[in-house]
């Protein structure tokens, strides 16, 4: 297993989930099996329960777990279907830490 990590900090609107999915693109016609987990620093369990004016839009997926729109780039592109779990926050853990 190999892993290709792409990281900008906490800056948004460099493209960065743009990139992420094209080189998923890219590896996936070269025969490589492709998914996607996107880390963010949320204290929120998920963009779902955070202020529209603090993250905007959210993505549904299919499980119904609320997520960037990154999420939606990476199903789209490399035509996968992602769940809640492709989505890591501070927010999910902690809540692990805690229960």
């Amino acid at each position: 297993m190999k892993y290709v990590v792409v990281s900008g900090g906490v800056v948004s609107g460099l493209g960065k989930g743009v990139t992420a999915s094209s080189v998923g693109v890219m590896l996936a016609a070269s025969d490589y099996r492709v998914t996607h987990v996107k880390i963010d620093p949320y204290i929120n369990v998920d963009a779902g329960t955070m202020s529209p004016f603090e993250h905007g839009e959210t993505y549904v997926l299919d499980d119904g777990g609320e997520s960037d729109l990154d999420l939606g780039n990476y199903e789209r592109f490399c035509d996968i279907n992602l769940t809640r779990d492709h989505n890591i926050t501070t927010g999910k853990v902690y809540q692990l830490v805690i229960e």
